[in-house]
């Protein structure tokens, strides 16, 4: 019984050298990571600054020129459809705009046609810009 008892607190310090062993060997290899992936960022950063300049080296050729008259066409067509559509913000502010005491989420989602999703971020954005305050949980008024 004795010596059982001795191998077994021998094999148990043999276990505890060990594992401060693997300990040790863990964190080397850790270390080894984080230089090897630092270094391949350096590379990589490097890579894309010398693509990038490679790219403003290269000039560009030069387009041939278009005859005039094609030009003032389509000057033209252009001239026509000078409205431009309105924004989703343009939308949303629009709607909160002619509700003087406030408009709620479900009313503003109906009259823009706009998603949940769509309608939080232009509200959010709407918010960030001072354009619009809340004026209750879900109610929202122009400033």
């Amino acid at each position: 019984m004795n010596k059982l008892k001795e191998q077994l607190k021998a094999l148990t310090k043999s276990l505890v050298v060990l594992s401060r062993q693997a300990d040790k060997l863990t964190k080397q290899v850790d270390k080894l990571q984080a230089s090897q992936s630092a270094a391949a960022k350096k590379k990589a950063v490097a890579a894309r600054k010398s693509a990038a300049k490679k790219k403003a080296v290269k000039k560009k050729t030069p387009k041939k020129k278009v005859a005039k008259r094609k030009a003032t066409k389509k000057k033209i067509a252009k001239k026509g459809s000078s409205k431009k559509k309105p924004t989703v913000l343009d939308s949303v502010y629009s709607n909160i705009k002619k509700n003087k005491n406030g408009i709620a989420i479900p009313k503003l989602q109906q009259k823009t046609g706009l998603g949940s999703k769509q309608l939080s971020n232009a509200l959010f954005k709407l918010t960030q810009k001072g354009v619009i305050k809340t004026k209750e949980r879900g109610i929202y008024q122009a400033k």
